[in-house]
């Protein structure tokens, strides 16, 4: 589908992807500073996540260099009723032997591309206030701060405010 000079591609993810997608999430969790999740999930419990992804509205992609998956992106539906039908949130998880290397770049700029077709006039992020890597992120794509919940999480003993980033759709 889309691709880079790193060689990177992504593609639709498929239900053999999803041991992959549990494995790079579950890396993440011991930081405390992208996910809420305070323990490992199994693929059995992410099976009906994952069947949320429609591609025409709300996919789910695996990025992919030299033949392995080294990060994910999804679309996720925004509050579930249907006058935010037109709005979603995206999660980016990258491998940690991959970060820095551009990925979170090169989805963030194919989402972008990728939301007129699917019909989306507004993308979010939901970033805790202490992830400052994934805020620049967002921010160099042009998402501003549109709200923060202050003390809403407790990782690791911490309180930790939740930021909620936008950007709006250009021609929508």
């Amino acid at each position: 589908m889309g691709q880079n000079s790193l060689r990177l591609n992504y593609r639709i993810a498929q239900i053999d992807d999803l041991a992959r997608i549990v494995e790079i999430y579950n890396e993440t969790i011991p930081s405390h500073q992208v996910t809420a999740d305070t323990e490992r999930v199994s693929v059995e419990s992410r099976e009906p996540w994952f069947h949320a992804h429609t591609p025409s509205k709300h996919p789910l992609w695996v990025t992919e260099t030299d033949g392995r998956i080294v990060a994910w992106l999804s679309f996720s539906s925004f509050y579930g009723r249907p006058a935010y039908d037109r709005t979603a949130e995206l999660s980016i998880y990258v491998t940690a032997s991959d970060r820095r290397r551009g990925l979170g770049d090169y989805l963030l700029m194919e989402a972008l591309a990728a939301a007129p077709a699917l019909n989306l006039k507004n993308l979010l992020g939901f970033i805790f206030g202490h992830n400052e890597p994934s805020l620049a992120l967002f921010e160099r794509h042009g998402f501003s701060r549109w709200g923060i919940l202050p003390s809403v999480a407790e990782l690791g003993g911490v309180a930790r405010d939740l930021v909620i980033v936008g950007r709006r759709i250009d021609g929508q």
